[in-house]
């Protein structure tokens, strides 16, 4: 008497014969088989997975999987919006962005412009992207921090892909006289180093420090002037634009 073993999907087990429609006939115990002889799947041919298998074992082996795990394999792209999601939460990380930053993140790595759009448009309903925000938090550390004039933080943050509204109402925080409050203490700090210097040196090296900083030369004039004068110099004639 004999039992035939069956293969998922009515395949002949690994190392049977290809022709048959069934796996190969195994004698039971006793009925003749020989101790210790191997069958032609070789060690582990009942899994398909041994040493010995078939060809069409390894075949089938190959084959298996899911859809997902195969495409993985072929390093197919996953679906772009959860591309588009797990990148802006990295930059995010740690660090405010603004919405043309993760636009323009998002179009580096070649996010399709609708799987982006989709997910920086919930990522503002949501509260992740908020550039007035941002503007405003950047307003306060680089003025602060920096002591970065309105020009200057406007600048800054048109490049940062601010809009222009949203630009006017954060540097509006600042006024002319915390501007020139701040002009003073950069001047006040930077003045020791100029000491032993001419006049017109000092005057054009500290005048020079504001305007990068975003002042205008009117305000920078005075604040230097004012300054050296305070000191002991002579300012006659430093009027004039510098």
């Amino acid at each position: 008497m004999t039992r035939r073993t069956e293969w998922p999907g009515g395949s002949a087990e690994p190392g049977g014969d290809p022709a048959s429609d069934h796996g190969p006939v195994e004698p039971e115990a006793g009925a003749g088989a020989r101790p210790g002889r191997r069958s032609r799947g070789g060690a582990g041919a009942g899994s398909g997975f041994g040493e010995g298998a078939g060809p069409r074992a390894r075949s089938s082996t190959r084959s298996s999987g899911s859809p997902s795990s195969s495409r993985a394999e072929k390093g197919e792209p996953r679906d772009p919006v959860e591309q588009a999601r797990n990148i802006c939460l990295r930059l995010l990380t740690g660090t405010p962005r603004t919405r043309k930053q993760l636009a323009d993140a998002l179009r580096k790595r070649e996010i399709p412009d609708e799987a982006a759009e989709e997910v920086l448009a919930r990522f503002e309903d949501v509260g992740l992207i908020d550039d007035a925000a941002f503007a405003g938090a950047w307003v306060e550390s680089r003025h602060h921090g920096r002591g970065l004039a309105r020009r200057a933080l406007v600048r800054e943050l048109r490049t940062k892909g601010v809009d222009s509204t949203v630009i006017d109402e954060a540097v509006s925080q600042l006024d002319a006289e915390q501007e020139e409050e701040t002009a003073r203490e950069l001047v006040a700090r930077k003045l020791r180093s100029t000491r032993g210097l001419d006049r017109d040196k000092r005057l054009r090296r500290l005048a020079g420090m504001l305007a990068r900083k975003g002042y205008g030369e009117g305000m920078a004039l005075r604040v230097v002037r004012q300054a050296l004068e305070e000191e002991g110099e002579d300012t006659e004639g430093l009027d004039e634009p510098f």
